[in-house]
């Protein structure tokens, strides 16, 4: 009995030689493989904008992005193109923004008047797209009609000199053909009406209109408390709105931004 427990003691301890000898050659491919994809994330951000970018990735296929770049531009560009390389399981990035130290004072007033001007007609109409900087990181919010208009706010921010990071909860309006219909017709409603008319007149500057299911958001600055009540009870008279919230502020008064 103790020879057949040896016997099998040395069948299992040479099974598990043979198993060793199998995983070697994988294992010995592992480093040059992982070197091979590192290699290959250097060669897709070999462009002059990341030549301060350094790579690390680990076993498991994860790339970390380290190091600086002038702007945020690039540093969303490098996590982009190291998600598309074939390999990669996903991306640590934790590149710096080393452009110029701007305000955040300075930073929002830049952004407001580039977003203010960034889409024109309706698209600046039907967006109301809010910008908050704390620390040179920029958060929007609000809402976009939809997504052409939401990405191009986010290409404005996103190549201002002195932007550190981005966040995005802008909020995309669903797809509704009763909803666009809501809109130009509280928009007729709104701009249609005498005292009201007049802040069609700057297309980056209007009463803004804002829908979700039938659901009507207000914003925008005007001049007196009665335009902003009109404006309310315009909106409100337009057949097929579920409800109007009415965000307008008025010029001079506190919170107006």
């Amino acid at each position: 009995m103790t020879r057949n427990m040896n016997r099998r003691n040395s069948l299992l301890f040479a099974a598990a030689l043979f198993g060793t000898a199998l995983l070697l050659p994988q294992l010995a491919q592992a480093a040059p493989d992982q070197q091979d994809l590192a290699g290959a994330v250097h060669a897709k951000l070999n462009k002059s904008q990341f030549k301060d970018v350094q790579v690390n990735v680990d076993a498991n296929g994860v790339a970390t992005l380290s190091g600086t770049v002038a702007n945020y531009e690039y540093k969303a560009d490098a996590d982009k193109i190291v998600h598309k390389v074939k390999g990669v399981a996903a991306v640590r990035n934790d590149i710096q923004v080393a452009g110029p130290e701007v305000s955040d004072a300075q930073l929002q007033k830049v952004l407001l008047d580039k977003l203010t001007y960034a889409s024109m007609g309706y698209g600046s109409m039907f967006d109301a797209i809010t910008l908050d900087v704390h620390d040179g990181v920029v958060t929007l919010g609000g809402h976009s009609h939809d997504y052409p208009n939401r990405d191009t706010a986010l290409a404005v921010v996103s190549t201002q000199p002195g932007v550190k990071d981005v966040v995005d909860n802008i909020d995309v309006d669903p797809v509704s053909p009763m909803d666009d219909g809501i809109r130009l017709a509280v928009a007729r409603a709104i701009y249609g009406y005498g005292s009201l008319n007049r802040y069609a007149i700057d297309p980056a500057k209007p009463i803004r209109i804002s829908v979700q299911n039938g659901h009507v958001e207000l914003y925008g600055v005007v001049d007196s408390q009665s335009d902003k009540d009109t404006a309310y009870i315009r909106a409100n008279s337009v057949p097929g709105v579920f409800s109007v919230t009415n965000n307008i502020q008025v010029a001079g008064q506190h919170g107006e931004k």
